[in-house]
């Protein structure tokens, strides 16, 4: 379904009925067409939930996507918002964690060239959020500390444990707060025999 970013008390009756009205685009049918979901009773429940300005943001799978390594996790992160990492406009740092001991296997640390930051209600679809350019410095550095990848590991795997399958999870920590923006099951692994 479709998100819209920056929104106000102006707009967000508008921006719901076009969340719902997402449910019905080509590429929403065309996914629940090879899901084998074209024949399933759908529905969307629309959640507004604070526009934060994320310091760090990311992707957490709770299953390996890659390996489909049922003991593992990957967390990608990147500097902003989330929308950069989502869109594939920036490469992420990307750390694996076991789940049975909580210990980092693989650190990889990207450099990032630019940040995207929160703007205001603009007119676009996702509102008025901007590039900042990085030095080398900062956007080389890692994104996350070895204790904060814990941390949000062990988060990462509480909502899995409630949902009872892996998540595709996104995130973004503000003033050290870790918000939790979206969670969903992982649809590309091959069922467990």
């Amino acid at each position: 379904m479709e998100t819209y970013l920056n929104t106000t008390e102006k707009n967000v009756l508008d921006r719901v009925k076009h969340c719902w009205s997402s449910l019905f685009t080509p590429r929403a049918i065309f996914y629940r067409h090879e899901k084998g979901l074209i024949d399933a009773q759908v529905s969307v429940a629309v959640v507004i939930q604070k526009m934060v300005q994320s310091e760090v943001s990311g992707v957490a799978f709770t299953v390996h996507p890659v390996t489909e390594d049922y003991n593992q996790m990957i967390i990608e992160v990147a500097l902003g918002l989330g929308e950069a990492i989502v869109g594939g406009l920036v490469t992420p740092d990307s750390y694996v964690v076991g789940k049975s001991d909580w210990s980092i296997l693989d650190i990889q640390v990207s450099e990032q060239t630019k940040k995207l930051v929160k703007g205001g209600a603009g007119n676009s679809e996702h509102g008025a959020n901007h590039w900042v350019e990085l030095n080398a410095a900062e956007g080389g550095k890692q994104k996350l500390s070895g204790r904060q990848i814990i941390e949000f590991a062990k988060a990462f795997k509480n909502i899995e444990d409630h949902y009872g399958f892996p998540c595709d999870i996104e995130w973004a920590m503000e003033k050290n707060n870790l918000f939790i923006t979206q969670s969903r099951p992982i649809t590309t692994l091959k069922p467990l025999v």
